[in-house]
């Protein structure tokens, strides 16, 4: 069982392998249109061929039955002229029979024609269905062809667009965005952390300036003075 499934699975991987190595089916499909027109363009020079010996039988028909009627026609008339003594009896009998005997083998070729006539007419009906048929199957295959053409194109364009969607990850653009992400993150992050610290300093800053200011302590000194000049007495004092 082992080597008849080995065997199976070496089959199948051929014609796989003979499957890919098959030529465009597009191609392949033109070249069976391209064989299909030279099948037509036969058909209808046989086609023609055959109509002309139709046609020629026809007039054969024609030839053959005039001159059946006119072989007819002179034995009545050689022995019109035998009975009125115009002709020896013997001798028109014997040409009688002669124009008989003609009359025989022209009918006889009569038949003939009519008979090849009618093989012609049947070959004719045959080819003009095989022609009607080819030009059936060059339409079918030139509408298979436009929509084989437009599936490949859609084909195409959906396995480019699903193989960039699929690299697209490993093209990195994915990741690199996340990274950008997280970096950004990182700065916004060290922006406020810088901004914590400056507001922490210039609160440190405030208090440390308001502590050492003497600027309230200078003005009580210098009202003090003007008073003293003045002669006032402080308030204080008093």
């Amino acid at each position: 069982m082992n080597i008849f499934r080995r065997l199976f699975k070496i089959g199948e991987a051929e014609t796989n392998s003979a499957i890919d190595k098959m030529e465009d089916p597009i191609k392949m499909t033109e070249q069976g249109i391209r064989d299909m027109r030279l099948d037509l363009d036969k058909s209808l020079e046989a086609l023609a061929q055959v109509k002309a010996m139709a046609i020629r039988s026809k007039s054969e028909q024609e030839e053959f039955q005039n001159k059946a009627d006119d072989y007819q026609n002179k034995a009545i008339i050689i022995l019109k002229k035998a009975s009125t003594n115009e002709i020896d009896t013997a001798e028109a009998d014997r040409l009688a029979k002669e124009a008989l005997a003609q009359k025989d083998s022209a009918e006889k070729q009569l038949l003939r024609a009519k008979e090849e006539s009618a093989k012609f007419d049947n070959s004719v009906e045959q080819i003009q269905k095989s022609i009607q048929t080819i030009k059936a199957n060059i339409g079918n295959w030139e509408n298979e062809l436009k929509t084989l053409k437009a599936r490949v194109k859609v084909s195409n364009a959906t396995k480019n667009l699903n193989k960039q969607m699929a690299e697209l990850d490993s093209t990195g653009t994915v990741s690199m965005l996340e990274r950008m992400k997280e970096k950004v993150a990182q700065e916004e992050a060290l922006a406020e952390a810088y901004g914590d610290i400056a507001k922490a300093s210039k609160s440190i800053d405030d208090e440390i300036d308001k502590a050492a200011d003497t600027s309230t302590a200078k003005a009580d000194n210098d009202l003090a003075k003007l008073k003293e000049q003045l002669g006032l007495k402080n308030s204080k004092n008093s």
